[in-house]
């Protein structure tokens, strides 16, 4: 004797398997919306710190340029570019910042970036790089 699953039944699992996905994927999709935002933010202040670092290291003035329509940043030190990000396509993160550059100093001082913010978001996700007028970078 063979058993066998009804067509009632395959359709009773199909529906509840719906209904599952529908409720998972949306908490899913914000939750990956936070990670690459979390993730552009952390990169953000990371090339910030490379720039202040090179700077103070090399004895040179350094610059972070961010280009909120390509959504990049690049680092400069000198005639050199030491770094260049884009977020759009690495991760599908847009970028806002209230300043186009910020330039730091031989000795490790920021300037020309006084509390400059740099918000990086990704569908209902956002996270906030600021840089103080000292150079020193906060994030949130």
């Amino acid at each position: 004797m063979r058993r066998a699953y009804t067509l009632a039944e395959l359709l009773l699992v199909i529906a509840i398997a719906g209904v599952l996905l529908g409720v998972a994927l949306p908490a899913a999709r914000r939750a990956l919306d936070a990670i690459h935002a979390r993730g552009a933010a952390t990169e953000v202040a990371a090339l910030l710190a490379l720039a202040r670092h090179t700077a103070t290291y090399r004895g040179v003035r350094a610059a972070v340029r961010f280009d909120s329509a390509a959504a990049s940043v690049l680092v400069h030190v000198g005639r050199d570019t030491v770094a260049r990000r884009s977020f759009r396509d690495r991760r599908g993160v847009a970028l806002r910042a209230t300043r186009d550059s910020i330039a730091f100093a031989p000795t490790g001082r920021g300037f020309g970036g006084a509390n400059a913010t740099i918000v990086l978001r990704r569908g209902q996700a956002a996270e906030t790089v600021w840089v103080s007028r000292l150079g020193r970078v906060r994030r949130r």
